[in-house]
């Protein structure tokens, strides 16, 4: 593939993640097969994070665990470097400081944590970031707060319509499901079979350098409407 169609592919992998495990490693995989092109696609990465709706922020987040865990294993130290140079930036794009992403920082601590353990990220690091993540938890403007005086925890149903904080009826089901994936792929992945994982892994690898039409498809239809909402805006 020449460097626009890697672009573009990684580009609708990224705009189409879901909770699904397989998709954080599919994109992954993909990212490592082209790590020529690291710093190109590193940079899809952050124009993602800040083009796109606060639950797909939510789930490459959890994509940038994915890839620097395997990047760490496959010797792909550039990957990991410049996500250690720029994670205050992916932190303020996930978690945005007007209060929009609130909804976020659960996920957002958990992954740092996550790359602490892994001795991705310096516990100082960590730590600095969390003082970030403090004063932007359970903000006024949370989705999941209800708008009443004394801003009373009444559920998904009490989303608080405050510009552009708010999330409409269809972002909150997509962000319910989605997190019950998650859950769901927690609890199964103790009873996993050993060496499962691993062939996934290889059959993903296998596949991750195929572009398919619909992926050329997909990467028209995000070009549009992200056209349509500058338009709008």
């Amino acid at each position: 593939m020449d460097p626009f169609e890697v672009r573009m592919r990684f580009t609708t992998l990224l705009s189409h993640l879901s909770a699904s495990h397989t998709s954080l490693q599919k994109a992954a995989v993909f990212a490592l097969k082209n790590r020529e092109m690291d710093e190109d696609l590193h940079s899809c990465i952050l124009e993602q994070l800040e083009r796109n709706s606060m639950n797909n922020r939510a789930n490459i987040m959890f994509f940038i665990e994915c890839l620097c865990e395997m990047a760490s294993k496959e010797g792909a130290v550039e990957f990991v470097r410049m996500m250690q140079r720029d994670i205050l930036r992916v932190v303020e794009a996930v978690v945005p400081g007007d209060g929009s992403g609130a909804a976020n920082v659960k996920v957002v601590r958990k992954v740092l944590q996550a790359l602490q353990m892994k001795e991705i990220l310096l516990p100082e690091t960590v730590s600095e970031l969390e003082a970030v993540l403090k004063s932007r938890d359970i903000a006024p403007s949370h989705p999941f707060i209800a708008d009443t005086p004394n801003g009373t925890v009444t559920g998904v149903r009490g989303a608080v319509r405050n510009g552009s904080a708010r999330l409409d009826k269809r972002q909150i089901e997509q962000r319910i499901e989605e997190d019950r994936e998650r859950h769901k792929r927690l609890r199964e992945s103790i009873w996993a079979v050993p060496g499962e994982e691993e062939r996934e892994m290889e059959r993903l690898w296998e596949e991750a350098s195929d572009v398919a039409e619909d992926d050329y498809v997909g990467g028209e239809e995000d070009g549009v409407e992200r056209r349509e909402a500058v338009a709008f805006g």
